[in-house]
């Protein structure tokens, strides 16, 4: 009897320690609501529509400059042979319009918006500081990415108004979340 009894002590006590383990503890100062402004300091994605995107603006040339500064060490000298993303798939007046497999889809070519490079520049990098480039930084590196990948003109420059009319090469590449029927002819064959 008396090692029923301990068995049961063991037991009531061995169910304690996890129910004592997940009362509430009190962290003060910790946890307290964010204010909007600072909120709205972390909500900087760009959408499709590009109706977030900042005003600013760069160019081809100053993109070329900051990408040797802050980019080359990462991506190479071309954005081709770097040790990480490979970002060009085209060549300046040549956009890739091939079959996006492997390496092709790691470049901004193969995105369907052109929003998509600026929000990703605006928010990752850097990868040593991200965000902390300013809006015309950001504006410029995508000029020159989308220079080199043969989607723009050499003088063209990049705001807020003319990188939505930007015309991606792979923006009808992509199969609609939802079916539709009867399929749009330019869609794949496979669809």
């Amino acid at each position: 009897m008396q090692c029923l009894s301990k068995l049961l002590l063991a037991a009531v006590a061995m169910a304690a320690v996890p129910a004592a383990m997940a009362a509430e503890r009190a962290y003060p100062n910790v946890g307290k609501p964010l204010a909007q402004a600072e909120i709205q300091r972390f909500d900087r994605m760009i959408g499709p529509e590009g109706k977030e995107l900042p005003v600013g603006h760069g160019t081809v040339k100053e993109g070329a400059e900051l990408f040797v500064k802050r980019c080359e060490v990462c991506h190479g000298k071309t954005g081709r042979n770097g040790i990480v993303r490979r970002l060009m798939v085209g060549k300046p007046g040549e956009p890739y319009k091939g079959s996006f497999y492997g390496q092709e889809m790691n470049g901004p070519s193969y995105y369907p918006y052109p929003t998509i490079t600026w929000d990703y520049i605006n928010r990752a990098m850097p990868a040593s500081n991200p965000g902390t480039l300013t809006p015309n930084e950001v504006y410029a590196l995508t000029a020159y990415i989308y220079y080199e990948n043969g989607i723009i003109k050499e003088n063209d420059v990049m705001d807020e108004k003319t990188l939505l009319k930007v015309q991606m090469p792979n923006k009808d590449g992509f199969v609609p979340a939802k079916p539709v029927y009867p399929p749009d002819p330019k869609w794949p064959s496979w669809y």
